[in-house]
C-alpha cells in the first residue's frame, strides 16, 4: 500500500523568497510522513490566474491561494499555508485532523490586529474572518466553486470570507496552535505552527519578533545545507 502524502501548497512572494525555503525546511525536519510541496508562484500560473493586483493585497498570493482545489484536480485533500510561517510540530498531526464532513478547515481567529501597517508599509486591513485563509485544509472535491473563473473575478471578501461556500457550517475548525499569530497572541511554547503576520524576522523592523530566534536558527540550517563547499 502506497504511503499517504501530504500535499502542501505554500504562497510564494518574490519579496519573501527566503521565507518559503525556511518554512519548507521546518516542515521537513518535523515531518513523519512524505510531503509534496507546491509553491504558488504567479509566473507559473500565466493563463490561469489573470486578475490584476489589488492595491490592498499585501502578498502576490493573496488571491491565487484559492486555486489550490483546481490545481489539485478537485481530488483528495490539500493544505495551503502562507510562507511567513515556521512549523514547530509534525505536519502529520495536522493532516490527521481532516474531517470528511467539512469542505474546508481552518483556524477561526477572532481578534483585532494590534498594528496599522504590515511589512514594507503595507496597510493592515481589518475584516471578518481575518487570517482564516492563511492556513486551509481543502477537501478539494467539495470546493469546485473555486474555479479559475471565480477566483479571477470574485471580490477579495468573497474569497477570504468563504462566501464561495453555501454556509459557514461547511467550515471545519482547526486548533489555534496550528496558526499561532506572532505578536497578536502571547508566547506559547506549545504553538505548533507560528505565523509572522505583520512581516517575518527577515525584515529588519521585525527582527525581534517572538519566535524570531527559532526562525533564524532554521534559516541558518537552510544556508548551511545549500552553501557551496570551499574549493581546494
Amino acid at each position: 500500500m502506497a504511503a499517504e502524502i501530504a500535499r502542501v501548497f505554500v504562497g510564494f512572494d518574490s519579496k519573501e523568497v527566503v521565507a518559503y525555503h525556511v518554512l519548507a525546511q521546518s516542515i521537513i525536519e518535523h515531518a513523519s510522513m512524505p510531503v509534496m510541496f507546491c509553491p504558488i508562484v504567479l509566473p507559473h500560473l500565466e493563463g490561469t490566474f489573470t486578475r490584476e493586483r489589488n492595491a490592498l493585497q499585501s502578498t502576490e498570493f493573496s488571491f491565487s491561494r484559492f486555486l489550490v482545489p483546481y490545481l489539485s484536480h478537485y481530488e483528495g485533500w490539500s493544505l495551503f499555508m502562507d510562507c511567513d510561517m515556521l512549523m514547530r510540530a509534525d505536519i502529520a498531526e495536522l493532516w490527521a485532523l481532516r474531517d470528511e464532513n467539512a469542505s474546508v478547515m481552518c483556524i477561526k481567529h477572532d481578534y483585532q490586529p494590534k498594528v496599522e501597517t504590515k511589512f514594507l508599509g503595507q496597510v493592515q486591513t481589518k475584516y471578518e474572518k481575518k487570517n482564516w485563509s492563511s492556513v486551509m485544509l481543502f477537501n478539494n472535491a467539495k470546493c469546485r466553486a473555486l474555479s479559475p473563473e471565480f477566483v479571477n473575478t470574485a471580490t477579495g471578501l468573497e474569497l477570504h470570507q468563504f462566501k464561495w461556500l453555501a454556509n459557514d457550517g461547511q467550515i471545519g475548525e482547526l486548533p489555534t496552535a496550528w496558526n499561532w499569530l506572532v505578536n497578536e497572541y502571547d508566547h506559547d511554547p506549545a504553538a505548533k505552527n507560528v505565523h509572522f503576520t505583520d512581516g517575518g524576522p527577515y525584515f529588519d523592523e521585525y527582527r525581534n519578533d517572538d519566535y524570531a530566534d527559532e526562525w533564524f536558527a532554521m534559516r541558518d540550517r537552510v544556508l548551511h545545507v545549500t552553501q557551496r563547499a570551499p574549493k581546494d
